[in-house]
């Protein structure tokens, strides 16, 4: 009886599909894809050897990328005027020359980074320290819906880790998703799924943020003064209560690679938390609230993102807001899929879904990145 009640539930779920956001993602696949009637109590889907290789060599890769990244501006040991172009095109031939050798030039930068890397070791115990305090980050994020799904017997993939040429993607990856391939039973199992990742992630990036403050270098003012131009990143409150506690200020804090990844964990977090679309915080809000304040709190992020933009790009010299909304605007018009068991969460979950307000509190910062 309970099979039937959810195949005729699932045949009501409206078509969603989610976007890969940024960094972390949980890809739920249309609902007219999967077998009826659907059984509860099916084995769950087990990776095959060919999968984890094909994702082990995607993680390798992604390792690769983000090394490398994390040796080059802004978060590695190559300054600025190594890193960015520093040519000044006047008239239009100039300029179409410039855009010409840029290829070239991001090559023999890459190639610059790599020899780095192999020849010089202080390089290397750099990137490498990046990278997988990074990937920890992202791998604890991702295993935690994984994990989720498991204990509830959904189906989904592997973590698919998503590589980019360093600097395109500035960390070196555009981070992770999984795709989720049968549905979720109900509001319970959709929260604690959606939640899983996020605080999961949060828990992970603390130790590296500990680590990148306590073996954070303090700058005089004269250095400060003199690194005033390129870009700044603003800290989350987190980094800022853990700085109290080191007696830092982080004015004068010269960023290290631990830090730099603990920073890119918090941004993920909070981005990932945002109640929208198949966002994590999508989840958590549909499994809390239900579909109607789902649907209401999509369309009030995107325009909240949207106008924090141009405060951002205006005033702040902060631009990264635009990509944030325009990735909103397409994720408030996914649906969420309907659970056939639309039970209310227990106190526990609620207190659960008030510490994971919390965290994104402690993460999100409007302005993120600015250039000076």
């Amino acid at each position: 009886m309970q099979s039937e009640i959810v195949a005729r539930r699932l045949g009501e779920m409206p078509i969603c599909r989610a976007a890969i956001f940024l960094f972390n993602s949980t890809d739920m696949t249309d609902p007219e894809e999967f077998d009826f009637p659907y059984d509860l109590k099916r084995p769950v889907m087990r990776p095959s050897a060919a999968t984890w290789l094909r994702h082990l060599l995607l993680l390798l890769v992604t390792f690769c990328t983000a090394t490398i990244a994390g040796t080059l501006y802004p978060f590695g040991l190559t300054p600025m005027t190594e890193t960015l172009p520093t040519a000044d095109p006047q008239t239009v031939s100039e300029g179409l020359r410039f855009i010409a050798m840029v290829p070239w030039s991001y090559g023999d930068l890459i190639r610059e980074a790599i020899h780095a890397i192999l020849t010089n070791g202080e390089y290397l115990r750099y990137g490498v320290s990046f990278s997988i305090s990074l990937l920890f980050i992202l791998i604890c994020h991702e295993m935690g819906h994984y994990v989720a799904c498991r204990l509830y017997r959904v189906d989904a993939t592997l973590p698919f880790f998503i590589p980019t040429p360093p600097m395109v993607g500035p960390a070196g990856t555009f981070g992770a998703f999984i795709k989720i391939l049968s549905p979720m039973p109900s509001r319970r199992a959709v929260f604690d799924i959606g939640v899983a990742g996020p605080i999961a992630g949060f828990i992970a990036l603390i130790p590296v943020a500990l680590i990148g403050l306590a073996t954070m270098h303090i700058a005089s003012p004269e250095q400060v003064a003199y690194s005033q131009g390129g870009i700044s990143f603003s800290d989350p409150l987190l980094m800022k209560l853990f700085a109290m506690f080191f007696g830092i200020d982080l004015q004068f804090g010269i960023g290290n690679a631990f830090y730099f990844a603990a920073w890119v964990g918090l941004l993920v977090t909070a981005l990932n938390l945002i109640p929208s679309g198949q966002l994590d915080g999508g989840h958590a809000i549909y499994a809390v609230f239900g579909p109607r304040v789902h649907w209401w709190t999509g369309r009030i992020a995107f325009p909240v993102m949207a106008v924090l933009s141009v405060v951002g790009m205006y005033f702040f010299n902060s631009p990264s807001g635009f990509l944030v909304a325009l990735i909103l605007a397409v994720m408030m018009r996914i649906g969420h899929p309907e659970p056939p068991d639309q039970t209310p969460l227990d106190l526990k979950r609620k207190v659960i879904a008030f510490a994971t307000l919390v965290i994104f509190v402690l993460c999100f910062v409007p302005f993120p990145i600015k250039i000076n």
